[in-house]
C-alpha cells in the first residue's frame, strides 16, 4: 500500500491483490474471479447470474439463494411474532408513499404492527423505515463505496491527523440525504460530514434522520474492509429505529422499537455474560491524540485487563462493534468520543436484540454526550462503568 501525494490513498497496482478480495465494480481479478463480489446491477457476471442483487423496485424477486431473506412465497414468522423480511397478506396494499419492495416489507415491520409510544400510525413509520431500507439495500450505495474502496482517495482532516474524510463521505451523505428529503421535506437531518460543515447539532422532537454516511473512513482509507452506513430515526427524541450496511460482507442489521433486531434474516440476541473474566469487550480510540488522552484510553484497557477479562478489541467502526455486541459476538462496547451518528441506529439494535446502552456514569443514555456504554446485560454495563475513568469530549449538541 502507498501514498500518493499529498491527501492521496492509492489502490494497488492493476491486477494487484486487494486485501479484502473485492474487484472493482463490473470486474474480476486476474486468475481469481469472485463474481460474487462485484455483480453488476441487474446483470450477472462470469456465468453466475445474481439478479436477486439489485431487482428493480416492485420487480418480482426470482427463485434461488437470497442472503437477505426467504423468497415471498415462503414467509418465515420469527420470534415474537416479528418477520424477516416478511409479506403483506394477500390482497393488502402497501402503506401510502411507502417504496415497493417486490411485495416485501423489511424485517419485523408490518401496517398492522402495534404502534410505538411515539403515536405514530404504525403504517407511517413502516413507510419510513422501508424507504431507508430501500436508499440502502437498492440505490446502489454499498457498490459505491466498496467501488472507491480500492480506489484512488482525496483524504482530508477534521478535527485532528487520525480524523478523516473522502469524497466518498460527501458523496453518499449528499445522495442519501436528497433520497430522504424528497420523500420527507419536513424532517431534520444530522449528518456527521454536513455538521462538520458547519450545520448544527441539535435533537429536537422533530422526525430526524441520523447519518453517518461512511463509518471506518480510517478504514476505508487504508482499504481495510470494516466499513458500514448507519441510519437511525427518531421522533420525540426517541429513537425508532435504525438500519447499518456492512458494506464488504453484505450484511443488513435492522432494529425497529418493539419489533426486534436482524442481521439479514437472522434474528439477533445479546450475549447474557455478567461475569467480566469471561468477557470479550470492545472499544475504539477516538479522535483526540494528546498525551492526556493516551494515557486515559490505555488506563482504561489496563483496568479492564487486570479485571481478568479475556480481551479488549479495536475495529476502527463504532457502528460494527456495536452490531458484534447484539449479535453476542462481544459482551460489552464502550467509548468516549463517538458521536450521535455513531449511535443511533446501533442503539436501537442493541435494545431489541436484548441488551443495554447507557451513559459512561451509570445513568441513562444522552445521545449528545458522545460517550457509551453497551453490554448485553446491565450488570456488566455497570461494572465497566464503575471500573473506567471518563476522557472528556465536547457534545455534539456545543458544537
Amino acid at each position: 500500500m502507498r501514498a500518493v501525494g499529498l491527501g492521496t490513498r492509492s489502490a494497488g497496482p492493476s491486477g494487484g491483490p486487494r486485501p479484502w478480495g473485492g474487484p472493482s465494480l463490473g470486474g474480476s481479478m486476474p486468475g481469481n474471479p469472485r463474481p460474487w463480489r462485484s455483480p453488476s446491477l441487474g446483470g450477472s457476471m462470469l456465468g453466475n447470474p445474481r439478479p436477486w442483487r439489485s431487482p428493480s423496485l416492485g420487480d418480482p424477486i426470482p427463485e434461488g439463494p437470497r442472503p437477505w431473506g426467504p423468497h415471498p412465497s415462503r414467509p418465515q414468522p420469527g420470534a415474537g411474532g416479528a418477520q424477516p423480511l416478511g409479506v403483506l397478506p394477500s390482497g393488502a396494499a402497501s402503506p401510502r408513499g411507502a417504496p415497493s419492495l417486490g411485495g416485501r416489507i423489511p424485517w419485523g415491520l408490518h401496517p398492522s404492527g402495534p404502534a410505538s409510544n411515539s403515536g405514530l400510525h404504525p403504517s407511517v413509520k413502516l413507510c419510513r423505515f422501508s424507504l431507508s431500507f430501500k436508499v440502502l439495500h437498492f440505490s446502489g450505495l454499498w457498490q459505491i463505496i466498496r467501488k472507491a474502496l480500492t480506489e484512488e482517495k482525496q483524504v482530508s482532516t477534521k478535527t485532528s491527523a487520525a480524523d478523516l474524510v473522502t469524497e466518498t463521505d460527501h458523496f453518499v451523505e449528499n445522495l442519501i440525504i436528497s433520497v430522504l428529503k424528497e420523500k420527507f421535506p419536513s424532517h431534520r437531518f444530522i449528518a456527521e460530514e454536513s455538521t462538520a460543515a458547519g450545520s448544527k447539532c441539535v435533537l429536537t422532537d422533530s422526525p430526524t434522520w441520523i447519518i453517518d454516511p461512511v463509518d471506518g473512513t480510517c478504514n476505508f482509507v487504508h482499504r481495510f474492509p470494516t466499513v458500514a452506513v448507519s441510519i437511525g430515526f427518531a421522533v420525540n427524541k426517541e429513537l425508532e429505529f435504525g438500519v447499518i450496511y456492512h458494506c464488504t460482507e453484505e450484511r443488513l442489521y435492522t432494529g425497529r422499537r418493539g419489533q426486534g433486531a436482524f442481521c439479514n434474516d437472522k434474528r439477533l440476541q445479546v450475549s447474557k455474560e455478567t461475569d467480566i473474566s469471561k468477557a470479550l469487550i470492545l472499544t475504539e480510540i477516538g479522535p483526540k491524540r494528546d498525551p492526556a488522552t493516551l494515557k486515559l484510553f490505555l488506563g482504561n484497557i489496563e483496568r479492564l485487563l487486570k479485571a481478568q477479562a479475556h480481551g479488549v478489541r479495536v475495529i476502527g467502526s463504532s457502528t460494527l462493534a456495536l452490531c458484534h455486541l447484539a449479535s453476542g459476538a462481544a459482551d460489552a462496547y464502550y467509548q468516549f468520543g463517538l458521536h450521535c451518528w455513531d449511535l443511533a441506529a446501533a442503539t436501537v439494535i442493541i435494545r431489541e436484540a436484548g441488551g443495554t446502552v447507557i451513559d459512561t456514569s451509570g445513568g441513562p443514555l444522552d445521545l449528545m454526550s458522545c460517550r457509551v456504554i453497551a453490554a448485553g446485560t446491565r450488570e456488566m454495563a455497570m461494572f465497566i462503568a464503575q471500573e473506567i475513568q471518563t476522557i472528556p469530549y465536547r457534545r455534539d449538541d456545543e458544537n
